[in-house]
């Protein structure tokens, strides 16, 4: 596919078919966004990549979790978002929502839904970035930043559909425990991956983005 297609047409993807994604085929994607800048070519991320028994032991454990109001602690602290920034973030899940057709009232399909996303909302594949403690500052972070953008759009040359999240990280312990992953880590970021199932209602979303006459400024142009 070629690249700016790629970029316009990639979105979270929050259904999933049931088919794994070869190995091999996750290789060359990773292969591939190893390219991604970094500041002095510094390459401060790790992956590991789960899937079979052990994804299903971990989503299992999330789930558990979750259904246990266990508190949050992540390896890097969760942003608060205000002002235009939250009003982007409540208007997409106010939309998400509404194509899944949950109501604001009903807290249990809201549980339930939560309850899919814990269980990357029933991707074959994760695969989680992190990163040593001693490099996690701003310009690790750029570079975290930079592979998970490549990761997500070399899975499209694939057919593969990808959903950067957060949430999956939630619970660190349980994470480390499960996928192996000793505490010099930090965990930053988890990636969903899998083949998109098309009728799931969810990935019918399209968000919208700010027209650039409202965030750029030119000057001696």
């Amino acid at each position: 596919m070629e690249l700016t297609e790629a970029i316009k047409s990639r979105k979270s993807i929050r259904g999933y078919q049931p088919t794994p994604v070869p190995k091999e085929i996750l290789a060359k994607i990773l292969e591939v966004a190893t390219r991604a800048p970094s500041s002095l070519n510094s390459q401060p991320w790790e992956f590991t990549v789960l899937g079979g028994k052990v994804l299903d032991d971990l989503k299992q454990a999330l789930e558990e979790q979750f259904l246990a109001g266990a508190e949050i602690q992540t390896d890097f602290p969760i942003e608060s978002l205000t002002g235009t920034y939250k009003k982007r973030q409540v208007e997409l899940g106010i939309t998400l929502y509404q194509l899944m057709g949950i109501a604001r009232e009903d807290k249990e399909k809201r549980n339930q839904w939560t309850l899919k996303m814990m269980r990357a909302f029933d991707a074959p594949n994760i695969i989680i970035v992190s990163m040593d403690r001693e490099v996690s500052g701003f310009q690790a972070m750029f570079g975290i930043g930079s592979v998970t953008q490549t990761i997500a759009l070399a899975a499209v040359n694939y057919g593969l559909g990808t959903c950067i999240q957060g949430a999956l990280l939630f619970y660190p312990k349980v994470v480390r425990q499960i996928a192996g992953i000793p505490e010099s880590k930090k965990l930053a970021i988890a990636i969903a991956i899998g083949y998109p199932d098309w009728d799931s209602p969810a990935n019918k979303l399209q968000t919208t983005r700010e027209p650039l006459a409202s965030i750029v400024t030119w000057r001696g142009l």
